[in-house]
């Protein structure tokens, strides 16, 4: 019998977060103490399109970034052949939510970075899903119609950043202070979390501190409620896995049974 898979929402960090001895050994283990999953779907903060849209089965990593070493745009991540789950995930949608499915585009660093991490055999399928609204609602629905996948083994995971504010950043160390509206905006939303107050959550933009300097967009917060909708109940707490700061952001991490 298939373990039911948690869900997941995670900070999933820029390149050098593979460089990064602290984070990394927090991903890598938090995958060891997880059942074993048979296919991983994923929702990045990197791919904002509507309607849903699914990833090619099998194709080269989108290297969606700029400044960073070299190194990093040769890297490859080449994973089994994810055809039927994008097939099962493209009959669970209704009629009225057509899903598209992208003949060329493969995985981005919110996918693939992380996941190198936490999977480097790259011995398990990975299905990207785009991230089509920002409105927790629907996001939430999407995440309930998913949660089926969980019984049949496959992670879901939702990939963002808890806190985000890149323009205002004024210092690029892993270890540099964490900003005022950082510490704020992760301090709320970890209360929220703990309580399981979804309402809370969902009208961030009333109820959170820090904005809109944590989130001057939004993507990197979003991809939670997928991680909520897919829990057996949303509004149960769940389980925060990762917490502190990298560059001064949030890398508050959830799982969700």
């Amino acid at each position: 019998m298939t373990d039911r898979m948690p869900a997941l929402y995670i900070g999933h960090g820029a390149p050098p977060l593979l460089d990064d001895p602290t984070w990394s050994g927090q991903l890598a283990a938090w995958a060891q103490d997880l059942p074993r999953p048979r296919a991983i779907l994923i929702v990045s903060a990197h791919w904002e399109s509507a309607p849903v849209m699914l990833s090619a089965s099998r194709a080269p990593l989108v290297y969606d970034f700029g400044g960073f070493d070299p190194k990093y745009y040769r890297m490859t991540y080449d994973t089994p052949d994810a055809t039927a789950l994008a097939e099962r995930v493209a009959a669970m949608m209704p009629a009225s939510e057509p899903v598209h499915r992208h003949g060329s585009r493969g995985l981005d660093h919110g996918a693939w970075v992380p996941l190198r991490i936490m999977y480097p055999e790259a011995d398990v399928p990975v299905l990207q899903m785009s991230l089509p609204t920002h409105d927790p609602v629907r996001l939430l629905a999407l995440g309930e119609r998913l949660r089926p996948l969980r019984d049949e083994g496959v992670l879901i995971i939702g990939s963002g950043f808890l806190t985000h504010g890149l323009p205002f950043l004024t210092e690029w160390r892993i270890d540099a202070a964490v900003p005022g509206w950082s510490h704020d905006f992760d301090a709320w939303a970890a209360d929220a979390l703990a309580r399981g107050d979804v309402d809370a959550l969902a009208d961030y933009r009333g109820r959170a501190p820090g904005l809109p300097y944590a989130h001057p967009t939004v993507e990197h917060y979003t991809p939670l409620f997928v991680t909520l909708g897919a829990a057996t109940d949303p509004e149960s707490p769940g389980l925060q896995v990762i917490d502190g700061f990298w560059m001064g952001l949030s890398k508050r991490s959830l799982q969700v049974a």
